[in-house]
């Protein structure tokens, strides 16, 4: 499995001819939206009433809300943050395995996820989570919402990046406070295989840059 970031929320995760894409970045955020084909699109915030898409099978499908979704040999499970939905959007937290690894995407999380929806976020592996504090769930609260979890790898999303035009805060206390040992050499991929996690003990930072 290959994940990539392309900034805030945005993840590509490849596995084989498999490709999800999740939050894409819009060019009204300053930074640089993806161009590739992808085969799932998971949107963990959308307006309500959702938008009409067709589903075309040929160019993508397209993920917004609770349920359980079954697509390319993939399953999906979206739980509904319901404190932090409105009659205007819907903000959801995503559960999905791919390769034996178990992926949670925590999206635009504003905060401590409510008892039902936490009680899923067990065995995780990987970890999706806002790292940059306002208007997304607070750095300290983010540390301590891992630390219950304690997935295997956590990486960082919606932090402060250049050309980013809204405000946000950088990675340096959240890194910090988790003890991440800083690599000089920036990154903005990862290669993760099911074997590679049995050795992680305690869990890993592995932040991503564009």
């Amino acid at each position: 499995m290959v994940i990539s970031f392309y900034g805030e929320g945005c993840f590509k995760i490849q596995s084989g001819n498999l490709v999800i894409l999740t939050d894409p970045v819009e060019p009204s955020s300053g930074l640089t939206p993806p161009r590739f084909k992808s085969d799932i699109i998971l949107k963990t915030l959308t307006s309500f009433p959702a938008p009409k898409e067709p589903i075309n099978p040929s160019t993508h499908q397209l993920i917004y809300g609770p349920g359980e979704y079954d697509l390319k040999g993939t399953t999906i499970v979206g739980l509904g943050l319901k404190k932090e939905s409105s009659d205007q959007y819907i903000k959801t937290v995503y559960l999905t395995e791919i390769e034996d690894i178990r992926l949670c995407f925590l999206g635009h999380l504003s905060e401590t996820p409510e008892p039902e929806t936490a009680e899923h976020l067990e065995e995780i592996d990987i970890l999706f989570i806002p790292a940059g504090g306002r208007p997304f769930i607070s750095q300290e609260a983010a540390i301590k919402l891992i630390k219950q979890i304690e997935p295997k790898i956590v990486v960082p999303a919606f932090f402060k990046l250049p050309g980013l035009k809204r405000q946000s805060a950088d990675l340096k206390n959240f890194l910090e406070e988790l003890n991440h040992k800083e690599n000089k050499e920036k990154r903005d991929k990862l290669t993760v295989k099911k074997k590679d996690l049995a050795a992680i003990k305690k869990t890993e930072v592995i932040p991503l840059f564009v």
